[in-house]
């Protein structure tokens, strides 16, 4: 068997012993002569796989008591809408910076719901650097304050989190979580789609502290409600199982192989430098974040030839660097370095880079 180095953004590639151990339990997990894709989310052994999740997911993250961790789906464009829904309802009104895509939608969003007032925007140079942010012009009686801390498709990256006094700070950590430690206490609400970092596609991690909880616009659906889903444990309809239980297995897999996320967080670190330290020097490829904002986890680069990105693509894909094509509002390339994807998978594609740029400069 064959496996390609996968660098997509998402759904993207899962540690191998964690799908291994999958496959092992796919058809009887534990001896209960079923799999964890078909058994009741009321049995007894599930409570324990969900339960197993919170715990491992809790102690990584360092999540104190008065914190809810909800395991919903939706992913992040639900949390767009959750969010305003659950949190602008005392003054109508929340501040955004707009990073990248992701942030400008949760923006959008919430401006169905109240006025949702950007404070800072990248956009002036293709969202590729983190504003300066000026603490004097945050509304003070906002009902919470929206970043994406690490932007996917732009690949930047949060260093230094705005300070927003007694205002919330909610952040969408969808394509770094878990990648490095953060301070929960900083936060009013952390939400994350797993499809990057954690599961497959379909599980949406919400960290939110409980004095947020319980006072949801009239209109809010019932499956938008943070309250219902926290006092029924995240059980209070069928929840994505399947993603929880790989999730349980991926937080394993670090508490594992990397002791805690301090350590997760130097392996990064390393992995990434690897890539960066190669662009700096090629005369071919170059990368387009500014350098104090670089993303650990997303690295979007180009030649700035557009038929040359395309034949870069086509052979690298060719000797199995698969989905390093960038996104299409940006172009060129982007290799996601999730912290599944190993270390040899990033010295493979340098060697790669470096031999394309000897036969194309």
């Amino acid at each position: 068997m064959k496996r390609v180095y996968n660098f997509s953004a998402g759904p993207s590639v899962l540690p191998e012993s964690v799908l291994r151990r999958a496959a092992e339990e796919m058809l009887d997990y534990q001896g209960s002569g079923q799999s964890v894709m078909e058994m009741s989310h009321r049995s007894k052994i599930y409570e324990g796989i969900i339960g197993s999740a919170e715990s491992s997911l809790r102690e990584l993250m360092n999540i104190p008591e008065n914190y809810k961790v909800l395991f919903l789906q939706g992913g992040g464009w639900s949390q767009f809408s959750m969010v305003p829904m659950n949190l602008m309802v005392k003054n109508g009104k929340a501040d955004f910076v707009v990073t990248g895509q992701w942030a400008a939608n949760a923006q959008k969003e919430a401006a169905r719901y109240g006025e949702a007032r950007i404070v800072a925007s990248s956009k002036d140079k293709m969202f590729s650097y983190i504003p300066e942010l000026d603490p004097s012009t945050f509304s003070p009686d906002a009902d919470y304050f929206h970043i994406c801390m690490n932007n996917t498709i732009y690949g930047t990256r949060y260093t230094k989190l705005p300070e927003t006094g007694n205002v919330p700070l909610v952040a969408d950590i969808s394509s770094c979580i878990l990648s490095e430690p953060v301070d929960v206490t900083k936060f009013g609400v952390l939400y994350a789609g797993a499809q990057k970092n954690v599961a497959p596609a379909g599980l949406t991690i919400v960290i939110i502290r409980e004095d947020l909880i319980g006072h949801a616009m009239e209109i809010t659906p019932t499956m938008f409600n943070y309250k219902v889903h926290a006092d029924n444990g995240s059980m209070f309809n069928t929840p994505p199982c399947y993603p929880i239980y790989i999730c349980g297995l991926v937080l394993e897999w670090i508490k594992k192989e990397f002791g805690s996320l301090e350590g997760m967080k130097a392996h990064n670190e390393k992995k990434a430098a690897i890539l960066y330290n190669y662009l700096d020097q090629s005369k071919l490829f170059r990368g387009t974040v500014e350098k104090k904002d670089r993303s650990l986890m997303n690295v979007p680069f180009v030649t700035g030839n557009e038929e040359l990105d395309a034949k870069f693509v086509k052979e690298a894909e060719a000797v199995g660097f698969v989905n390093l094509k960038g996104h299409r509002s940006v172009g060129g390339m982007r290799a996601s370095i999730y912290n599944a994807m190993p270390i040899k998978g990033v010295e493979a594609l340098v060697e790669f880079m470096a031999d394309f740029e000897k036969k194309n400069a």
